[in-house]
Formats: C-alpha cells, sequence, structure tokens
C-alpha cells in the first residue's frame, strides 16, 4: 500500500479547522484534523510542502512517515504550526492503518482500558457573553442536566470594567472578588459532586496566580488552568507550591520535549495536551506515558470537530492515566454535529456528557460531505 495524494479542506469550526484527506493506492482513505489555533493557511501550506515527502510511503508505518517529516523539515524537535500540521497529517495515518487492518485506532494504540470516555464541558463564560453570575449558573446546571459530570467556566475577563491596563498581568481586588462570585455561585449550583475546572488562559503573573489559587481553594476545583504561561517552569513550580489547588498546563506545549521538564520539576497536577496540536496520536501517548512515571494524569485539551474529537477519544482510552477529555463544541453545537456522521446513526458522537468508541476500523467515523461543503471556508478548496 502506498500513499498517492494528500489534500486537505477548511472549515468553519472554531475559527478554521483544518481537515487532512490521504488517498492510497488500494482505494484505502484516511481523514485526520489539525487544530485551528494556528489559522489555516499555514497549516494548510505546510501541509502541501509535505506532500511530496509522503507519496510512495506506505502509511500504515505511522511513525516512519511521522519521523520522516519529522527529521526532514523539521531537523529535530519543534513547535507552532509545523507540529500542528503534523498532528493532522498523522491522524489521518492512524485512520488508514485501522481501516487497513480492520481494526479500530484505540486498539492499534495497545488496546482499550475503557469503553466509553467522560467528558467536561467547556462553559466559556457562560450563557451571557459579558460573563454574569447568573449566565454562569444557568450554563452550568443546563449542562449537568444533559448528563456532564465535568464542567470549565473562564474567569479571565481582559474587558472587565475594573480592569486599569489591558496589558498588565496583575489582578486586581475588584477582579478577584467578580471570579471569585462567580465560581461560588456556579459551585452551589451544581454541587459538591460535579467536577469543576476554572481557565485563567495564562494572562497572569505569579503573585495574582497565586492570590487566584487562594481564593479558589474552598470550590474543590478539578483543577486552575494554565495561570500563568506554560513556558517558564520555574515559575509554575513557584505557583504550585503555593496553593492545594491543582494546576492544570500544556494546551500549548509540542511533542514530548515540550512536556518533560514540567513534569520533571513537578510543576503540574495534570497536563492537557492538544492531540491534533501536540504531536498526533502517538505522540500524545507518550506523552501521557511520561506522565505516568510521575503520577500525573492525562486530560487533553481539545478545540477540534467530531473527527478531531474521536481520534483524541481512541488516545485516551489506550492510557491508563486519562482523567477527562475536553468538549467545547456547546456553542456551536449544530454545526460541530453536522461535520461527521455518528457511529449509531445518531445525530452526535456526544451522549449523557460521555463518547462511546466505535468498533468500527479506523478512526471509526466518516466525514458528511454535505457539513463540510456548507460550512467550508472559502479559497481553501474541498480535498482537491
Amino acid at each position: 500500500m502506498r500513499i498517492v495524494n494528500v489534500t486537505t479542506a477548511v472549515v468553519a469550526y472554531h475559527g478554521q479547522a483544518t481537515l487532512v484527506r490521504i488517498d492510497t493506492d488500494e482505494g484505502i482513505t484516511g481523514y485526520g484534523e489539525a487544530n485551528p489555533d494556528a489559522g489555516a493557511g499555514g497549516v494548510v501550506g505546510l501541509i502541501n510542502t509535505f506532500k511530496d515527502l509522503l507519496i510512495g510511503e506506505d502509511p500504515r508505518n505511522v511513525e516512519r512517515c511521522w519521523e520522516k517529516l519529522r527529521r526532514r523539515v523539521f531537523a529535530g524537535p519543534q513547535a507552532g504550526v509545523f507540529v500542528i500540521a503534523l498532528s493532522g497529517i498523522e491522524l489521518a495515518l492512524w485512520d488508514i492503518a485501522g481501516k487497513a487492518a480492520g481494526q479500530p485506532v484505540h486498539r492499534m494504540l495497545g488496546g482499550k482500558f475503557r469503553d466509553r470516555i467522560r467528558l467536561y464541558a467547556d462553559c466559556g463564560d457562560g450563557d451571557d457573553p459579558a460573563g454574569s453570575v447568573s449566565g454562569c449558573v444557568d450554563r452550568a446546571q443546563r449542562m449537568v442536566a444533559e448528563g456532564f459530570t465535568a464542567i470549565k467556566f473562564d474567569i479571565d475577563n481582559l474587558r472587565h470594567p475594573a480592569k486599569y491596563d489591558a496589558y498588565n498581568h496583575t489582578v486586581n481586588a475588584a477582579e478577584l472578588r467578580s471570579m471569585v462570585e462567580r465560581v461560588a455561585a456556579v459551585r452551589e449550583a451544581i454541587g459538591p459532586d460535579v467536577d469543576l475546572a476554572i481557565d485563567l488562559h495564562a494572562r497572569y503573573d505569579v503573585p495574582s496566580a497565586c492570590k487566584i489559587a487562594w481564593e479558589l481553594e474552598p470550590f474543590n476545583l478539578m483543577w486552575l488552568e494554565e495561570p500563568i504561561p506554560a513556558e517558564n517552569v520555574d515559575a509554575l513550580v513557584r505557583v504550585r507550591a503555593q496553593t492545594r489547588t491543582p494546576i492544570c498546563v500544556g494546551e500549548n506545549l509540542y511533542l514530548r520535549w515540550g512536556f518533560r521538564e514540567l513534569l520533571e520539576k513537578g510543576a503540574v497536577d495534570v497536563i492537557e495536551p492538544d492531540v491534533p496540536k501536540c504531536g498526533g496520536l502517538a505522540e500524545a501517548k507518550k506523552i501521557a506515558n511520561l506522565a505516568e512515571m510521575h503520577y500525573v494524569p492525562f486530560a487533553p485539551h481539545l478545540v477540534s470537530t467530531p473527527l478531531g474529537t474521536m481520534a483524541t477519544a481512541h488516545q485516551c482510552a489506550a492510557i491508563p492515566n486519562f482523567l477527562v477529555q475536553e468538549w467545547h463544541a456547546l456553542e456551536e453545537r449544530e454545526v460541530w454535529d453536522s461535520y461527521v456522521t455518528a457511529p449509531d446513526g445518531s445525530g452526535s458522537i456526544v451522549k449523557d456528557g460521555y463518547i462511546t468508541l466505535p468498533d468500527a476500523p479506523g478512526i471509526g467515523v466518516e466525514l458528511d460531505m454535505d457539513g463540510v461543503r456548507k460550512h467550508a471556508v472559502p479559497g481553501f478548496g474541498i480535498f482537491e
């Protein structure tokens, strides 16, 4: 079996999501997805560059193809849009490998520890774009009623009326009070048994991160996410040492080398690699194994269509230290569901706060081309 073509399509989700298609000379086609954070232009351009290096390769040699691109193009561990493009290709290679073997991807990765993947609903700012207490409470209660046992809210607000300086990383007293009020109201609304995470999007300095973490300790958070940027590991160590609130980071780190120091220095309680961003399924499993050596749970960040979401679910099934997987489609649910045909023929792969793993070969979902065409971003073409 040999690769004969590599093409892309770009659809509207969380900005611009890049879908990858790899065709083979035996008629088996694989689909993957690259994280949308870097936009589509650079990702599509890089994938087109990789095409000549992939044609003629056996796609079942997933890690050989991955290393060929990484070593020839990147010349070693790197990050950013390069690894995002590589990740999208790698997911498509696993889809082909599974289809060729007649096995689901989780079995290709060593088998599954669990049949269902638990999700947490990213609730953003709540039902009110201004992030009001009532809007947060309403959304939290609705997600719990839908069956989610874990939820997450954003409480970093650069447009807060009390904020003195848009570029300063220090939280002031009024901002902090507002944060605490929102978290307290949500915790009271959902009760003590639903897991609650809070995201700060790496917007604060060390003193502010410590203040926020201290104030949120009474609410028994599942984690406090990205209180400061993850690149300064020593600063993260200082924050973690100051609080009983678990610290979660990693959505903007790449490859296993990006997580090594973080884990070795004890800077984190939970890691959150983004699988279609950090290097792909096999690389994410290596990161999870590294975390397992330090007894750190794995809770992937995710802002992908159902294709990337199901691929990530396979990886989460194949590791022991999985905690919970992000679901970020609450505000774009109808569009999100339209991109694939669910394995059971229903309208969505998400039910009651879980994803049930399919036993179909490959990733186990097929693109709904009507949905892809309807929401395709103009100017990129659709697998041309």
